[in-house]
């Protein structure tokens, strides 16, 4: 299965790939453009579900990596989250806000939600019209990848 990898070596810590992310799942009908970003966003406190960090001058990003045996899936008492395709995604109607997944997703990929929904994390762009992730287009300097290995 395709996942998104991210080479830390090449990250500029520009924060694209948030915007990128934060763009892509906007309600806006334009979304995946790259010129009408600008204007999404536009005075908006973004809410990503890819994060860039920072320790020792090296930067990285955090998202979801759909593990195999993935601790949040288990730990839903709600069984809002399900593997689909190897993909880990959220029914938002059957979420109770418990934040379960979140104490025990051990890297720190899912995170509350902004407005609409109680949770969020990464789901590949699987469920907008984006195709590839949107933070592997945005990435400036090629430094995050969706690949096999």
């Amino acid at each position: 299965m395709k996942r998104i990898y991210v080479n830390e070596q090449w990250c500029l810590g520009c924060h694209l790939c948030e915007y990128n992310c934060a763009f892509a799942n906007t309600n806006s009908e334009n979304k995946c453009r790259e010129n009408d970003m600008a204007k999404a966003l536009k005075n908006k406190v973004i809410n990503p579900r890819i994060r860039i960090e920072e320790k020792d001058d090296i930067h990285f990003a955090v998202s979801c990596r759909h593990c195999e045996d993935p601790l949040c899936v288990k730990g839903c008492i709600a069984g809002a989250l399900s593997i689909v395709d190897g993909v880990i995604n959220i029914d938002q109607d059957k979420c109770v806000g418990c934040y379960t997944c979140i104490l025990s997703c051990p890297y720190g990929a899912i995170m509350p939600a902004d407005s609409g929904s109680v949770i969020q994390k990464c789901e590949l762009c699987t469920k907008n019209s984006c195709g590839e992730p949107a933070c592997v287009k945005g990435c400036p300097n090629n430094a995050i990848v969706f690949e096999e290995r």
